[in-house]
């Protein structure tokens, strides 16, 4: 697989502190990719910085094999880059299909004049993003929910009208933003089934996650951040393993004492 996304030396400072440190990371076409840490690690920093809302302090981020880290948020968007927050964003007074098509307007061509007198162009062009829109919904299982005001919905399908909206102009990369965030095992569940859909209609996911029991389940390469430096990146096995990941989340001492706990039983497992 060749690498849609990489970072090279990707760097972000905010005077004494380093968020983001030289951070070298590839995420390969086709996969689900997760970016994992503990609080704190530079999750989210480097997720704005992928996605152009915060300006590299040095080093390069190439997507499809353009060098984008000058670009505006706009134009990634528009070279095939798509974003989801932690927080929920939907338009609540809005039915779920309009929120979609927000998300389809730097699609839109047609200007002001034809828009106003509402010329047959502008009839054709509403009638393809609509069409598209309610694709993206059906991906997400909530087409039959278009007419209904998105403020309706429950916590869990207001995230899945996010990722309507992300997915709608049929983006490249994908960057979903803790999206298993208040879920319930069974919304989470389902999430799962979602993301792998998307990937497999040919969305690469880059996904940030405190869920790791989803993460696990979910992503084919894993990336974990700690305070702001890349520590591992490899398979969820690899990644599970990884002392320097064990003592990331669990503190040197208790680290240690797994690992020591894991040697034992490996040893008594050799000598049984």
């Amino acid at each position: 697989m060749s690498a849609l996304l990489q970072t090279r030396n990707l760097t972000r400072r905010y005077s004494g502190l380093v968020a983001v440190d030289s951070v070298d990371m590839e995420v390969h076409e086709g996969e689900i990719h997760a970016l994992i840490g503990p609080n704190g690690a530079g999750k989210t920093t480097l997720f704005n910085l992928i996605s152009g809302l915060t300006a590299p302090s040095e080093g390069s981020i190439t997507l499809a094999g353009r060098e984008v880290a000058a670009l505006p948020a706009e134009r990634r968007a528009a070279l095939g880059l798509a974003r989801t927050f932690q927080n929920i964003r939907v338009f609540s007074a809005m039915t779920v299909l309009e929120n979609v098509l927000t998300g389809l307007q730097p699609r839109r061509r047609c200007g002001l004049a034809a828009t106003l007198l509402r010329t047959p162009m502008f009839r054709r062009e509403e009638r393809t993003l609509v069409a598209r829109a309610l694709v993206a919904l059906e991906t997400v299982g909530l087409a039959a929910r278009a007419d209904e005001p998105a403020g309706g919905l429950s916590y869990g399908d207001q995230r899945r009208v996010e990722i309507a909206r992300a997915i709608a102009p049929e983006p490249a990369l994908l960057l979903l933003d803790e999206p298993a965030a208040g879920m319930n095992p069974a919304e989470t569940e389902a999430l799962g089934r979602l993301v792998r859909r998307i990937r497999d209609g040919g969305t690469t996911v880059l996904l940030v996650e405190h869920d790791m029991g989803f993460v696990m389940d979910i992503s084919d390469a894993v990336t974990v951040l700690s305070f702001g430096k890349c520590i591992c990146q490899g398979t969820p096995v690899e990644v599970r393993s990884s002392p320097e990941v064990m003592e990331a989340y669990l503190g040197q001492k208790v680290a240690a004492r797994l690992a020591q706990r894991f040697a034992g039983a490996q040893a008594g497992r050799a000598s049984a």
